[in-house]
Order: C-alpha cells, then structure tokens, then sequence
C-alpha cells in the first residue's frame, strides 16, 4: 500500500496533497501528546497554589514567604535552563524529555513529605532544576517539525495546556484538598502525591513515543518524509541568508534576543504572579467558598483564554502579522488585571480577572514566533533557552512581589496592580518589535 501512495503523489504531482497529509499526520501524532506533558508541567508548578490554601498555616507559612517559596522555583529552572537545552538538541528530544517528566514527578511526589519552609524551598529549587529545560525544549522540538508559517497555531494549541491544566487541575486540586485524607495524612500532601505520579508515568511513555526528526518518522510515508525534512532545511539555509545567527556567542550578543527576554519576563511575571495567587484571591472575593468551589469557579477565566489563545493565533498565521498580535492582548490584560485590584465590587473584579487571564495567554502563539524569525536552527536551541530562562526570572518576581504587597498591606490588590503594570509595559515593548515577517509569506495553515 505504501508504495502505490507514493506512486499516486508522484504521477499527480500533488505537492500540496502531501503537504497536507504530512501536516495533518504530524499535528495529530504529536501535538496531543505534548499538549498532555505540558498539562502535566504547568499543573505540577502551580499545585503548590492550591495547596497554600491548607499548607500555609499548616506549615506556618507567611504571604511573603509562600511567595518567595511560589517563585524559588525558577531560580533553579533559569540557572539550569540553557545547558538542559542544549543537552536536548545534542541526545535528542525522546531521551532527554522523558528524563525530565521522571525526575521532576520524584521530586512533586517529595515534596508531599516537607516539614517547615526549607525543606519546601530545597524541593522548589530542585523541581526547578529537574524540569529546566522543558518548555524550550518542547518549543525547539516544534521547529523541528512545523515550518514558520505553522508555528503560531501549533504553539498556542500547545500553550492551550495552561489553561486545560487548570480547567482540570483546579477541580481536582481542590476536590484533592476537602476528601482525600488517607492514613491520616493531610490533603495538601496527598495532592503532591497524587499529581506527580502521572509525570513519571509519561516521562516512560515519552521515551518510546517521540521521534526526535522527521527523518527518522516510521509513521510517517517515505514522501512524506523527504518533503517535511526539506521544508525545515530550506526554511533554516533562509534563516542562514538573511542573517541567522550560527553561534552561542553571537545569540547572547544579539540585542533582539535581549528585547524578547524583556517582553515575555513581563508576561511571565503576570502568568504566575496571577496564577499562583488566584485561589485566594477568589477567596478574599467571597470569604465562603470551600476549596472546591473555588476550583470551580477557576474553570471559568481558563476556559475563557484557552478559546481566545486559539482564535488569535488561528488569525496571527492567517495575516501573517506577529508583532502587534504579541502586543495588543498583553496592553489590554495589563488594564484589566490592575483595574481588578482598584474596583470594590466582586463581580467586576472577577470578570477584569476573566480579560486579564485571556491578555496573557492570547500572547504566547504570537510571541514564540518572532524568534524563529531570525534564529536559524543551529542557535535556536540557544536563543531559545535564553529567551526563556531571562524571561522566566518573571516567574520569581511575580509570585514574590505579590506576596510581599500582600504582607505589607494585607490585600492581594496591590500586587495585582502592580503586576498589571508590567504585563501591560511587556505589550508596550512587543509594539516595539521590528520583525521582518511579511504577510505574504504566510499562507492559509491547510
């Protein structure tokens, strides 16, 4: 069968019809797959979230030291990040990502067993180091298999994780929290438990199931093959042209590199400065509502931005337009989150909560597109890396800024504003972008 395929395509000359098939068979083989790690990923972060909603006084634990334990972890993940990388690009996706799910699921499972605040901050720190690595490793994998002009869509399909994992999370989290209390061990701890095992189950699963290149795709039909692996070899000697970096050195000293830094450090400042302190910031809304109903309630501004991420990214592929797709939505949210932390009525601060959470999302297709706009494939993994890793500095300043205001002023509204601020400065930055994208490059995704 598979040879009269081939004969088909090539007595049709159908180039577009492999193209197609070659799209659909990739997108559908490994997007739903990375998709469930990066649930798995983001849900194993901010579970510690949730659990603050029983750990902190069971622990002692003070708003500004949950805050500085919620942002600990991306010290370890920022130091680690860049040689976890490059390790990546050098042993391959399959090995090193199933590496990572494994250690970091050891680690959440740990963590359940921690006693006072250091113990908590060794283990944060560690989780970060176990996982360093993992999302711009995914981010690079994509390139691997998604031309430039697929990129947005398949990055905020995957970006769609954040929000599936608390669509998911919050309810089961917080169910974790009120009813599991088995052999007298509290329900904060058995959510570490219970959401650590899946990591080590996929990080398993992973090392058979991923391929590292399109040349070495057995699913995928010989043409199919040939076809893919050209596309991303002439899209990466174009990047080469017009001045892709072939250098480490070069990728720290490119000024561009540095500016996108900025840009998603002041939306990862809002993604967990938000997203570690939502649940009680819900419950500083309405005093009376149990763990679980505050899950419940978290459902709806995920739910909300996972539909939007999709829709603007659909339209940034379809235009072709990157920057001011990067730009907008993060202005906006920024508005929003601040504007929550200033009205006095709850329901239109949670529904200024509902904008802002769709500003932050809304951005990250658009935003993890404009690196591939210069960085060929032999620095991405580099610039990428560093990107993320600067950027990621975000993800201790937020959750430690927003425990500080809290401490200082005995309200989260502070730290809200505060970090509403900076999101909006990062849309601010992004209009600033000078891509060389053009619009007529971008075709219609089939």
């Amino acid at each position: 069968m598979g040879g009269r395929t081939h004969r088909l395509y090539v007595n049709t000359g159908s180039e577009e019809g492999v193209e197609r098939q070659t799209l659909r068979k990739v997108s559908g083989r490994l997007l739903p797959f990375l998709i469930l790690l990066y649930v798995i990923a983001y849900l194993d972060r901010v579970n510690f979230g949730f659990a603050a909603l029983e750990m902190n006084s069971a622990l002692g634990l003070t708003s500004e030291v949950f805050g500085f334990l919620s942002g600990i972890f991306f010290i370890g993940y920022l130091l680690f990040e860049l040689p976890s990388n490059l390790i990546l690009q050098r042993v391959g996706a399959r090995i090193w990502i199933a590496r990572i799910l494994i250690s970091w699921g050891i680690v959440v499972m740990l963590t359940a067993f921690a006693t006072d605040a250091l113990q908590v901050a060794v283990l944060r720190f560690a989780l970060g180091v176990a996982e360093a690595g993992f999302f711009p490793g995914i981010l690079l994998y994509l390139t691997y298999w998604f031309r430039e002009r697929d990129q947005a869509k398949a990055v905020a399909l995957l970006m769609t994780a954040l929000s599936i994992s608390m669509i998911i999370g919050a309810p089961v989290s917080t169910w974790i929290l009120d009813s599991v209390h088995w052999f007298g061990m509290a329900g904060w701890r058995w959510l570490f438990v219970i959401e650590g095992v899946p990591a080590v189950i996929l990080g398993c699963v992973a090392y058979w199931y991923l391929t590292d290149r399109p040349e070495n795709a057995g699913w995928l039909m010989p043409e199919e093959r040939t076809w893919l692996a050209g596309a991303i070899k002439q899209e990466n000697e174009l990047r080469q042209k017009r001045g892709g970096h072939t250098g480490l050195r070069s990728v720290i000293a490119d000024r561009r590199v540095w500016h996108l830094a900025l840009i998603y450090c002041m939306l990862v400042i809002a993604l967990y400065g938000l997203g570690f302190w939502m649940p009680q910031v819900i419950r500083s809304l309405d005093a009376g509502l149990s763990n679980t109903s505050i899950g419940l309630v978290m459902i709806v501004p995920y739910a909300c931005a996972g539909v939007a991420m999709i829709v603007w990214s659909r339209h940034s592929d379809r235009t072709g337009e990157r920057r001011w797709h990067t730009a907008f939505p993060p202005i906006v949210g920024g508005i929003a989150l601040a504007g929550s932390g200033l009205v006095t009525s709850p329901l239109l601060a949670f529904f200024l909560l509902i904008i802002a959470t769709m500003g932050i999302f809304c951005a990250f297709g658009p935003f993890w597109t404009l690196p591939s706009l210069f960085l060929a494939e032999v620095s991405a993994a580099a610039g990428i890396a560093v990107i993320n890793s600067i950027g990621n500095a975000g993800g201790f300043i937020g959750p430690t800024l927003v425990g500080y205001l809290t401490q200082v002023t005995g309200s989260t509204n502070a730290g809200l504003e505060v970090i509403g601020a900076c999101l909006a400065l990062g849309g601010v930055c992004a209009a600033a972008v000078r891509s060389r994208h053009r619009a007529a490059e971008a075709k219609r995704t089939p």
